[in-house]
């Protein structure tokens, strides 16, 4: 799951798009580079989100900064309203 992109199904957050940079058992660690950057990333239940598996899987997490994870994010909200 590292390094996909993610819809927040449940919570506050339903409908925000965030990038998986962590994964435990139950939980997946989640930021978007704004309101939850990578010092602090949001702690997701994995019943909660859904993955969007697009072809670019970033998985050179270590190197990711929060302006990369937000350049991301908004090429995929991009992408999606050309397609759609």
């Amino acid at each position: 799951m590292i390094g996909f992109l993610a819809y927040s199904l449940a919570g506050h957050d339903k409908g925000k798009i965030y990038l998986v940079i962590g994964e435990t058992e139950n939980y997946v660690y989640v930021a978007d580079g704004q309101i939850r950057p990578l010092d602090t990333p949001k702690k997701k239940n994995k019943k909660h989100i859904q993955l969007i598996k697009i072809n670019d899987r970033c998985t050179d997490i270590p190197s990711m900064t929060n302006e990369r994870i937000k350049y991301i994010i908004k090429q995929y909200c991009r992408d999606i309203k050309v397609t759609v």
